[in-house]
């Protein structure tokens, strides 16, 4: 059976898409177990690196475990925020090491652009179980959200090993995930408003871990 899937198709105001991906594989075809038999055949046009194309969902899934990163982000889900699904995608982008959405299952994936096939995502009723999964696996929860006491982000050394956690849209943080958080940074603004999107706000603290951890390779 073959694993290959497209991406969802991307809505233009001027009704133009532009097509995105690569056609059919020339003959021959490449070797090996990798490749998707449909995508060799049909072309691929899924939101992939170049060089995933024409690979299986699995076998990207499995090349991507050799390098994850070594930190966690994790969602508060109590309300309907169509953020849920930008913070994954960004989670995808700088290779979080898993997923974790805090209270209810289901969320807006749309936002996500599919990347949440490539992450290892895992579901919590509520804080006080990822506080639990954290705590077996030693891993500190450091929650972002600017907050009276937070410290800034700017200043601030990350954990390597850590679950970076986020509020939803509006109300930030609750009362029990601050409570449960080694602790709170927050993310220096100097214009008028109070906060700035959630999802904004967590591509900031991901590159952050990102610049000080991460492997940089030129092009890369």
């Amino acid at each position: 059976m073959s694993t290959a899937e497209q991406s969802e198709p991307i809505q233009y105001d001027d009704g133009y898409a532009p097509e995105v991906g690569v056609g059919p594989h020339p003959l021959p075809w490449p070797d090996g177990e990798r490749y998707d038999r449909e995508l060799l055949t049909g072309g691929d046009r899924r939101n992939v690196v170049d060089r995933y194309r024409y690979w299986t969902r699995e076998a990207i899934i499995a090349d991507l475990d050799t390098r994850r990163h070594d930190f966690h982000v994790a969602v508060e889900n109590w309300g309907h925020d169509f953020n849920i699904g930008s913070v994954v995608r960004t989670a995808n982008a700088f290779l979080a090491k898993e997923i974790h959405i805090v209270g209810r299952r289901r969320w807006n994936r749309r936002g996500a652009m599919v990347t949440d096939r490539y992450q290892h995502v895992r579901h919590h009723p509520d804080t006080e179980s990822l506080t639990a999964w954290a705590a077996a696996e030693g891993v500190p929860i450091i929650g972002i959200d600017n907050l009276p006491g937070a410290v800034p982000l700017e200043r601030t050394v990350l954990p390597r090993r850590c679950v970076l956690l986020f509020g939803q849209e509006g109300p930030g943080l609750t009362e029990e995930a601050r409570k449960h958080a080694e602790m709170v940074c927050s993310i220096a603004q100097f214009g008028s408003t109070r906060s700035i999107n959630a999802g904004a706000a967590a591509a900031i603290a991901m590159h952050a871990w990102v610049q000080r951890y991460a492997e940089i390779t030129p092009g890369g």
